[in-house]
Parts: structure tokens; sequence; C-alpha cells
């Protein structure tokens, strides 16, 4: 069987399957706006509100629905992908720009969940020369919008998204077993990247295991502590979310989806797909919106 990964040009660099779940979970940047203190006590944002904020002046407090509270300063960037409801109080003077992130809430809701509440990125950390450059031409962008600030805006946010994702994880700050600490792990890491990129492919444990240059206990083992599920369960759900991106994002039949995600029937497809989503391909592309041809 010829190997899936002989023509990618890095094919162990485990952080690609960052990529491919920002990809499946459509992340893009949506609107900025300048935020003041202007006498306000606090300014709240509900459950569900993907954003990060970028403290321009002064101080600013971030309280967490549950208690945490963490002070922030001019420079600083905190990321909350999760959607967690939370009020800024500003101390005197303070301003700070607000983005907002649009993803599709079904695919996304379970990939982020393995992030924390908040990922806070000071200003002052060295090797952050991004943060301040990208902060200027946000605010360039925001105070004096020009041809193409709209794309410019939301180009910078999903650079912004990215980054701060980069530096929290190169702080070796997991909260937990998920995606993002296998992908990141140097030996599951690469069976993580394989199954991304071929996710149809019949997997087996020993082949991952030789991606991983494990023996296979060794591997399984692995890969269950910082997945938190074993490679089985972590290739279905993968199957089952590309196919979920597709019948949302496509017209393709779901017999057509379900068997480029790697299911011999669209019976088995539909009963896999239902177990984990709810509803049957058909019904469930009938409540985002779309029918099937």
């Amino acid at each position: 069987m010829p190997d899936p990964l002989a023509n990618i040009a890095d094919p162990l660099a485990p952080g690609d399957a960052l990529s491919d779940v920002l990809e499946m979970i459509h992340l893009r940047g949506g609107e900025v706006r300048p935020v003041g203190e202007d006498g306000r006590r606090a300014v709240r944002h509900p459950v569900g509100s993907r954003v990060l904020h970028l403290v321009e002046k002064g101080e600013v407090e971030l309280r967490i629905g549950g208690g945490e509270r963490v002070r922030v300063g001019a420079g600083d960037l905190v990321l909350l992908a999760r959607g967690r409801p939370h009020a800024l109080h500003p101390g005197e003077g303070a301003t700070w720009l607000s983005g907002s992130f649009l993803v599709e809430e079904k695919v996304a809701a379970p990939l982020l969940a393995v992030l924390p509440a908040v990922i806070v990125i000071r200003g002052a950390e060295e090797g952050l020369d991004w943060l301040p450059l990208s902060a200027r031409l946000l605010g360039v962008e925001v105070v004096e919008p020009r041809a193409g600030s709209q794309v410019m805006v939301s180009r910078i946010l999903d650079l912004l998204f990215i980054q701060a994702l980069r530096a929290w994880a190169a702080r070796g700050e997991m909260v937990g077993p998920g995606w993002l600490t296998a992908a990141l792990d140097p030996q599951v890491g690469r069976a993580v990247r394989a199954m991304h990129l071929r996710p149809e492919e019949p997997w087996t444990v020993d082949r991952l295991a030789a991606l991983a240059a494990l023996s296979r206990a060794a591997f399984a083992s692995r890969f269950g502590r910082l997945a938190g599920e074993s490679p089985g369960r972590y290739l279905q759900r993968l199957r089952l979310a590309r196919a979920a991106d597709r019948l949302a994002t496509t017209k393709e039949s779901a017999g057509s989806i379900g068997r480029a995600v790697g299911y011999a029937s669209e019976a088995a497809f539909s009963r896999a797909f239902a177990r984990e989503y709810g509803a049957a391909p058909r019904a469930w592309r009938a409540r985002s919106g779309r029918v099937e041809p």
C-alpha cells in the first residue's frame, strides 16, 4: 500500500494538525470594535462569545464565569476561544480592542473544548514581536478604515488566534488530554498528522505505532493518555467531523461523503453519524439549512 505521507514536504510535522482543525471549524475573524472605560463599570460578553481582547492603555480585570479573574495591561492579549461568558472591568482610562470570531459551532465545540477558558499572552514576554505589530495594524484598520479593511481585519484576527495558540502551546501548559495535546507530542503527533492527512485510510494501531516509532502497546498507552481516547475512537470522531463539515458546506450526497471519509457503506456511515450527532446525515444537513440534491 502506498505511503500516504510520501509526497508531503514535512510528513512528520505535528503542528499541521492545528491547521487542519482550524480549517474544519471554519475559523474566520469577524468584527473588531474599540472600547474605552468611559465611566463604565464593566463590559459583558455572553456565553458563546469567541473573542480576543487587546489592551491598548491602562489596566483591565477580566472576570470569567465561574469566578476566575485575570488582570491584564497595555500590550497584553487575552483569547477566549471556548466562548465562556465574561466581563471586562476597566481601570481608569483603559482602552482596548475586542475582536470576534466565527466558527462552525457544531464542529468547533468539541474541538475547541480542549483549550483553557482563557489564554493570556503578555506583551512583555520575549519572542512576541508579532503581538505589537499585529496590534498596530489592527488599530490602524479600525481607526482609519480604507478599501479592503474588512478583509484585513479578518485576516489579522485569524493570525492573532493562531499565534496566541502557538505561544500558549509552547509553554507546555496543556490543560488535559485532547487532540491538541496529542498533536503537539513529538511522537504521537506523527500519527495524528497522518490521520488528519488521510482520515479515509484503513489505519490500524500497528501502522500508526510504526509512524510514531513506538511499539504497539507503548503507542496505544501514550495515545490514550494524551488524546483521552483510543486511536480508533479518535479516527472515528475525526472522520465524522470531516463528514459534518462537508454536509454543511457542500452539495455532495450523504453516501458519497461517507465513502470519502472511510465508510464502506452509507448505512454504516449513517449509523455512526447518528450516534455522534444525534441525527442521520440527511436530517442533520436539513437542520443546517442545506438540502441534499
